[in-house]
């Protein structure tokens, strides 16, 4: 084989590269047309792989959409996993920014997330629902464990619900920051610290 001929071969990804691919090219799909309009076979053509490859990977569809929402439910929890020790109002500022970075760069994978909640497919519905769950006691145990706002969060009733809320209106406006809103990240950003600290003032 000449140099040129090596140079064109492609390198054979390994197992975990290969399923990373997948899982891109699916969210790309998933975030661009609602579950029942994406096709499997169309994932596959993208990717160049066979179809046989990628059932290997995915047995069916709803495996296939899974993945790809439970692989943004555990990256967005490692984002805003809580730092010991840090107040909660400069864990809240810096947190978003860290999510606000990431929901711009990966747009496609952050859309086809919250698609799941729309999905007809109860399995999926379940998965999403369970990663917000997750989000939820994040933060809801990073509150009560700060020094000035854990007295503040623990006279609250109706905290859980709020900070449920607060999940909601958050994703509404990073949804629709991504289709084009005038605002910067920094006033985004501004905007959801601003809508959960409310939520604990005096």
């Amino acid at each position: 084989m000449s140099a040129n001929q090596g140079a064109r071969t492609r390198r054979r990804l390994s197992t975990e590269e290969r399923r990373e691919q997948l899982l891109a090219v699916g969210a790309r799909l998933f975030s661009e047309s609602p579950y029942d309009e994406v096709w499997i076979e169309r994932v596959a053509e993208i990717a160049g792989v066979s179809r046989g490859l990628l059932y290997h990977y995915f047995p069916t569809k709803r495996d296939f959409f899974l993945a790809v929402v439970e692989r943004e439910s555990e990256r967005m929890l490692r984002m805003t996993a809580a730092v010991p020790g840090v107040p909660a109002r400069d864990q809240l500022t810096a947190g978003l920014d860290t999510f606000l970075e990431y929901v711009d760069t990966h747009a496609h994978s952050f859309r086809a997330f919250h698609r799941a909640d729309a999905a007809g497919d109860q399995a999926v519905r379940r998965v999403y629902q369970r990663a917000l769950g997750a989000q939820e006691r994040q933060i809801l145990a990073a509150l009560a464990e700060d020094p000035e706002l854990g007295p503040i969060a623990g006279e609250l009733p109706d905290l859980k619900l709020a900070v449920r809320g607060w999940l909601a209106f958050t994703t509404a406006v990073c949804l629709d920051w991504l289709r084009g809103s005038d605002l910067t990240r920094e006033q985004v950003r501004d905007l959801c610290a601003r809508a959960l600290l409310g939520v604990l003032a005096p």
